[in-house]
């Protein structure tokens, strides 16, 4: 996917690609196939593009452990991100053995390459304060390091203020244009432009309005920035288990302005697109001379760039609530509500950050059903062909022979060293039936635990479960359990989703049962935190390799009434792949919580269950104003996450094998394939919207610009518009799919719109 990707970023009027370094996927060094860091970089070169290679290597990126390997925390008196010799030993290691790849491939703009930045640690000025004076020594040993390395190329570090000559030190935030560098001899840098937000399991979606996020960039320029980055352009999607958080979705789409299957949202990116446009027509002025400003008024600002022979203008009103009727230059402009005007000339319009010129698009998933399913579902074809479901049951508790037995509880990280998500705790009481914590064969069972996910087993029957949140992952379980005369066995399966990943000493932060673990009746208790407790990592169908289907297992059961809503089944089919190249997804509704692999590939783990809180949501959420991660917020009382991303590398020509762990219990005959596809597109412009900014010839030729125009196209090559829906000259009100005719409308617009299609 990397050149399409790429290309569209150009296109939308990008210079340069960041990308960060994740230390935990190319160590043992591996830097092939989708690690292949030089291919990308040199993708990026043969698109004409710019490249800002972000080493860290702390990245935290909602990455698992920030994208530390695990094995790190392992090594003899470590302390992470600060003056400790053994992580600065193997930082510099890892750092080292980056820049010496890139170089010797040639990438820095040094040697004649892409590269024109780097970044040594990340957003550490955030939380530096808490390690105090070893966190300051740090972070200059870090500076130093970085510089020694000698690319020939600055170095940045984002968020910290005292970063040392020469590292440059930049911003991230959801605006930047009111940052100031430490020194008048470094550039005003935005590393993270946030274009929308992250999502978690049991959130609700967030979004970004284009409309603010063009206002942010735009105040960025007209306060003298240089440089400013989306993060994200395009986020993609977290396969396997790379996701942080904890609860981080396996979708990072973030809103970006290319979706997570690579097509271009729009209208953020066709409007972003404009943007760049219009400052790039400001150019000349921008880099000849610093900017003057002067008020138009409360929370209006005019901006100038100007020398003899050139001259740029922004407006600004930043007023969250009015717009404003200015004077600049002795014209009249209004400006609407929390908006820039770009004048490349000190005298027209070319855009207004509130004034959308781009189409949108509406894009939808179109379901093909199994041949498994019955529907009379006519809009759901073609049937996509598989071949029945084969089964795999995940026995409860203790099967491996390596298990650990100790007494008391252990936490999980430091047990699995996170090999898997997976840590079974075991042990057994013996019952004789007057025991004081039982009411009859009734007890009831307390286990805490550090999160994230807890099953509960009593003699292999599911007595139990609870989960944490993004928010918390403690659990406190409580349930009543029914207990046999005899020996009763216990066992408790603890699994993450994702490690913590931001934050002062995030790699200490832990997960598993910690306790207690007790068991409580009317007479007293039972406390079993300190018994003698057996130990598993992960699970017997992960060992077995049951997610891989060149591997044959005898575990697996052909039969067609396997079984469902049952907890710790592996299932298996196969499949054809849809026809065609629009992106793939699997719609995992009716299934619990678990993991998927398509020809070995995992695709992440999948948990659509889990359900966004009913409140927090808006119907149209309302561009002025500071934007903030939870202003704009959809899909309440739905869940997180259906629809996860197959790209169509992991597929081939005939069979394919999917495989899925369900943790919680599903029915995978009701999962769907479904194809990403554009179905409409709309547009609305008024006679306050500048024209089309490509009707920007030269600044000679501006007089002979048209007013507005409205402009529709289909986003793919050989599509036609095929249907005109709707049509409205004069006061048409609404949002796009839901437009209506306002009090003056021409009667005549449908037709005129139907005879030029």
């Amino acid at each position: 996917m990397w050149p399409g990707l790429i290309q569209k970023a150009k296109d939308g009027g990008l210079d340069v690609i960041e990308t960060y370094v994740f230390w935990d996927i190319h160590e043992p060094y591996d830097f092939e196939g989708r690690k292949g860091l030089v291919r990308f970089v040199k993708a990026v070169a043969d698109a004409g593009l710019y490249v800002h290679l972000r080493i860290g290597p702390y990245v935290c990126a909602e990455w698992n452990y920030g994208g530390f390997p695990v094995w790190l925390h392992f090594v003899p008196g470590i302390k992470f991100r600060t003056d400790n010799a053994a992580f600065k030993a193997e930082m510099q290691r890892f750092t080292e053995k980056v820049v010496d790849t890139v170089k010797g491939a040639g990438l820095y703009a040094s040697q004649g390459g892409p590269i024109i930045l780097s970044q040594i640690e990340n957003e550490y000025g955030n939380v530096d304060s808490v390690y105090g004076a070893a966190g300051k020594a740090y972070m200059r040993w870090a500076a130093g390091m970085a510089v020694s390395l000698d690319t020939g190329v600055p170095w940045v570090m984002c968020q910290q203020f005292d970063a040392p000559d020469p590292i440059i030190n930049t911003c991230n935030g959801f605006y930047c244009d009111q940052f100031t560098p430490n020194s008048k001899s470094k550039p005003k840098m935005w590393t993270e432009n946030w274009s929308g937000w992250f999502l978690s399991f049991g959130g609700a979606v967030p979004y970004r309005p284009a409309e603010d996020l063009a206002f942010a960039v735009a105040r960025f320029y007209q306060r003298g920035g240089t440089f400013q980055n989306y993060y994200m352009y395009h986020g993609g999607t977290n396969f396997g288990r790379s996701t942080g958080g904890p609860f981080i979705a396996t979708s990072y789409d973030y809103d970006a302005p290319i979706d997570e299957y690579g097509m271009v949202r729009q209208p953020k990116w066709g409007h972003l697109s404009d943007v760049h446009r219009a400052i790039k027509l400001c150019e000349p002025a921008l880099v000849a001379t610093e900017p003057s400003y002067s008020s138009l008024g409360q929370n209006a600002e005019a901006t100038v760039y100007q020398t003899a022979s050139v001259c740029a203008a922004f407006l600004a009103n930043m007023d969250a609530q009015s717009d404003k009727t200015v004077k600049f230059n002795g014209n009249m402009y209004k400006l609407p509500a929390w908006s820039v005007s770009i004048l490349p000339d000190c005298k027209n319009v070319v855009l207004n950050t509130a004034q959308i010129n781009s189409q949108v698009t509406t894009s939808e998933m179109r379901g093909l059903r199994s041949s498994t399913q019955d529907s009379d579902d006519s809009s759901i074809t073609p049937e996509l062909a598989t071949a029945g479901w084969s089964y795999a049951i995940e026995p409860v508790g203790i099967t491996k022979e390596n298990a650990l037995t100790k007494p008391g509880l252990m936490e999980q990280i430091n047990t699995t060293a996170d090999a898997s998500d997976f840590l079974w705790y075991s042990t057994s009481i013996i019952v004789k039936g007057d025991e004081p914590y039982l009411n009859g064969s009734q007890t009831n069972l307390l286990v805490n635990s550090l999160g994230h996910v807890l099953q509960v087993y009593i003699n292999g029957k599911l007595a139990g479960s609870a989960k944490g949140s993004a928010s918390s992952s403690l659990i406190s379980l409580q349930t009543p359990v029914t207990l046999v005369p005899g020996k009763n066995k216990i066992d408790l399966l603890s699994s993450t989703v994702g490690l913590s990943n931001y934050g002062a000493f995030f790699d200490l932060v832990g997960a598993g049962v910690t306790g207690p673990v007790k068991l409580s009746g009317p007479n007293g208790a039972l406390d079993l935190s300190s018994t003698d407790w057996t130990y598993q990592i992960g699970l017997r169908g992960e060992d077995l390799h049951l997610y891989n289907p060149s591997e044959a297992s005898p575990e697996w059961v052909s039969d067609n009434a396997y079984p469902t809503n049952q907890p710790l089944i592996w299932y298996k089919t196969k499949f054809t792949a849809p026809a065609g190249d629009d992106p793939v997804a699997i719609d995992f509704t009716g299934m619990g919580k678990g993991e998927a692999w398509v020809n070995g590939q995992s695709i992440g783990r999948y948990w659509p269950t889990n359900l966004a809180p009913q409140s927090g949501c808006v119907n149209s959420c309302n561009y002025r104003g500071s934007y903030s991660s939870n202003k704009c917020l959809k899909k309440c009382g739905q869940p997180s996450q259906t629809l996860y991303h197959v790209p169509r590398s992991f597929l081939q020509p005939g069979s394919n094998d999917l495989v899925l762990f369900e943790q919680f219990g599903g029915d995978p005959s009701m999962i769907s394939f479904t194809t990403r596809q554009t179905s409409s597109i709309c547009a609305h412009v008024s006679e306050m919207h500048p024209a089309q900014i490509d009707s920007w010839i030269s600044p000679q030729q501006k007089f002979q610009r048209p007013g507005p125009a409205l402009r529709l196209e289909c986003p793919r090559e050989g599509q036609v518009i095929s249907n005109i829906k709707f049509a409205s000259f004069g006061t048409p009100n609404g949002t796009c799919g839901n437009y209506n005719h306002g009090e003056c409308s021409s009667s005549q617009a449908l037709a005129v719109v139907q005879e030029i299609v």
